[in-house]
């Protein structure tokens, strides 16, 4: 098949919160034609002043080619897909291909999935990995899932917004590598977090141990660009810890339907619900670290020195490609 130019589909987008403008950013400062939706308006007004232009409710974007969600769950993605205005609720019109860049179940992927392929709609799952931050300096890897050929129509767009696209298969095989994914993440986070206490009780400054850490063979992009949360005490949200619970809760569902043990998995599970508990949901789950603390009756103090987060510029949000 040949793969088409870049700028030969008008493009929709559904939400365009903290990880969505950001990635409505990157194709706008790149030429796309994009037309957005959000819930709360105010949250568009800085793309419009990119050019995209904005509609009122999901449905308008049924005339477009290509539509992309990123919707915080389950839920709000059926809603912007099915409900009373949702993308394919008018009946007549609709795209030919449906995007989903969310975390959300398998089994309400294959249900809207199934909806959109009754107008002729074609879904792929397309779960990022990393926060907005890392979307802006195109870092961000997707795995994606669904019909081939529509993974080939959709790649230009897909490697506009990060610097990884691997696709894994039909049907919802997304949905899982990103759920296997972000239990990855809690687990790693929480084992950062529970060593660093340990140096740091142990006389080590914080930004010296990950510092090491990062120099490791250990270390990785991840533990890089938390580094800063976790040295100066920043836990202002890119991933909430509400939200991490809710794809675990995701995870030990899979790991139950396919009969698998994660014991590790579990007992994090437990220890983001404390987290919650604790009152520290809302904030980013790098706050797991100040759990760790509690527990340790270590009071900890932000460390101001300046540390990077690993993020290169290189193929930052500046319009390259």
């Amino acid at each position: 098949m040949t793969t088409p130019s870049p700028n030969s589909h008008r493009l929709g987008w559904i939400g365009t919160g903290r990880m969505g403008a950001a990635l409505v950013t990157r194709l706008l400062r790149r030429g796309v034609d994009v037309t957005v939706y959000n819930r709360t308006p105010a949250k568009t007004e800085s793309l419009a002043k990119l050019g995209a232009h904005v509609v009122s409710r999901p449905v308008d974007l049924a005339d477009r080619d290509i539509v992309i969600t990123t919707v915080s769950d389950s839920k709000d993605f059926v809603e912007v897909v099915a409900g009373p205005h949702g993308l394919l609720s008018d009946g007549t019109r609709a795209p030919s291909l449906l995007i989903d860049a969310s975390t959300v179940s398998m089994e309400v992927s294959a249900e809207m999935r199934a909806t959109a392929l009754r107008l002729g709609t074609a879904l792929l799952a397309a779960p990022v990995s990393g926060n907005p931050n890392v979307a802006r300096a195109g870092r961000l890897a997707l795995a994606v899932s669904g019909p081939r050929d529509a993974y080939e129509t959709a790649l230009p767009y897909l490697q506009m917004l990060g610097a990884r696209v691997t696709y894994v298969g039909e049907g919802e095989a997304a949905r899982l590598v990103k759920i296997c994914h972000n239990l990855v993440l809690g687990v790693v986070t929480q084992i950062l977090a529970e060593t660093t206490v340990l140096a740091e009780r142990g006389g080590i400054a914080r930004a010296d141990y990950l510092d090491f850490i990062n120099g490791s063979v250990m270390g990785s992009t991840f533990s890089q660009y938390k580094t800063p949360a976790f040295v100066n005490l920043d836990f202002t949200p890119t991933f909430t810890g509400h939200l991490l619970r809710k794809d675990f809760e995701l995870g030990l569902d899979a790991a139950g339907q396919l009969k698998v043990p994660v014991p590790v998995s579990s007992l994090v599970h437990e220890i983001i619900v404390k987290l919650i508990d604790a009152g520290l949901g809302d904030g980013d789950f790098a706050a797991l670290l100040e759990l760790e603390a509690r527990a340790a009756n270590l009071n900890l103090a932000p460390d101001a020195r300046p540390v990077s987060d690993g993020l290169s510029p290189e193929n930052s949000d500046d319009g390259a490609a």
